[in-house]
């Protein structure tokens, strides 16, 4: 039972840390943390199930058209939502965040309607044993295209032009500015790439769920596996999505059921009350 809670915990941790990823690739970009990077994945999968029941397209062309969308919808948001609040207090783009994550949530509902759907799985439905173990084979294939998906990014932030000039604007803007990068572009393809990462997310996890719009609550626990990461931290987003996914699931299984809702928090305040830039985070301290 143990090995089984095991895999399946970080089944979900490899989904906290696709939906963390997309909390930090903005946040180190833009400065702006993203409380709609729930609702974003709940969008990409409800796109994709329109695809595929309502069109009769493959699953697999609904897979890739809904990351198409997602990274033109993530655009429009920028574009129309936050960049127009570039230069006010920080609080005011949070709150315009959380007010979208409102916004795209009861507009699925209204949409897509607030019923429970099945979603058609891309993995065998067929367990896998291993020894006198039983191991659903979705689990298996969430752990695999999380970490195949993650080693992309790696890739894609270290050896590519765009990757590298996404990296100069994290790191200063106006040093990017000045050598030639459009930090307004750079700007857009970051949310972009958020929504096609909570696209990916939502597809992976909502055969294991049922689909509805209440799915983008898992954006809350995501949000503190990036905070127990180190806030800004790619790679304590991925550590801290598995850290928080584990947990939560041991604790459910072997501890009162209440305990499971609770303890990312539990974790996440711990953590703080040690270390408070979290496990990757880097502790900066400014002249005054």
């Amino acid at each position: 039972m143990f090995f089984q809670q095991l895999i399946s915990g970080m089944a979900l941790g490899s989904i906290y840390a696709l939906i963390a990823l997309g909390f930090v690739i903005i946040y180190k970009a833009t400065e702006v943390i993203n409380f709609a990077q729930g609702e974003l994945m709940v969008w990409g999968a409800f796109i994709a199930l329109t695809l595929t029941t309502s069109m009769g397209l493959p699953l697999w062309l609904s897979f890739v058209l809904s990351l198409f969308f997602m990274a033109l919808f993530g655009i429009l948001l920028e574009v129309l939502a936050i960049r127009p609040l570039v230069g006010k207090p920080i609080f005011s783009i949070v709150m315009a965040t959380i007010g979208l994550s409102f916004v795209l949530r009861h507009l699925a509902g209204i949409i897509w309607s607030y019923d429970n759907f099945r979603f058609p799985s891309i993995f065998p439905r067929q367990p896998f044993s291993l020894g006198l173990t039983t191991i659903a084979s979705s689990h298996l294939g969430i752990i695999c295209t999380s970490f195949a998906l993650m080693g992309l990014l790696y890739g894609f932030f270290r050896f590519t032009s765009l990757g590298l000039a996404m990296r100069a604007t994290q790191q200063n803007q106006l040093g990017a500015s000045i050598v030639g990068v459009g930090v307004k572009r750079i700007f857009s393809l970051t949310w972009a790439l958020a929504a096609m990462l909570g696209a990916i997310a939502g597809i992976l996890i909502a055969p294991v769920q049922f689909l509805n719009v209440n799915l983008g609550y898992l954006g809350l626990k995501a949000f503190p596996a990036a905070v127990l990461g180190g806030f800004g931290s790619i790679p304590g987003a991925i550590v801290g999505g598995l850290i928080i996914g584990v947990s939560e699931n041991l604790a459910g299984t072997f501890l009162a059921t209440w305990v499971r809702e609770i303890f990312a928090y539990i974790i996440l305040l711990v953590i703080l009350m040690i270390r408070p830039q979290g496990i990757f985070g880097i502790q900066e301290k400014k002249r005054v």
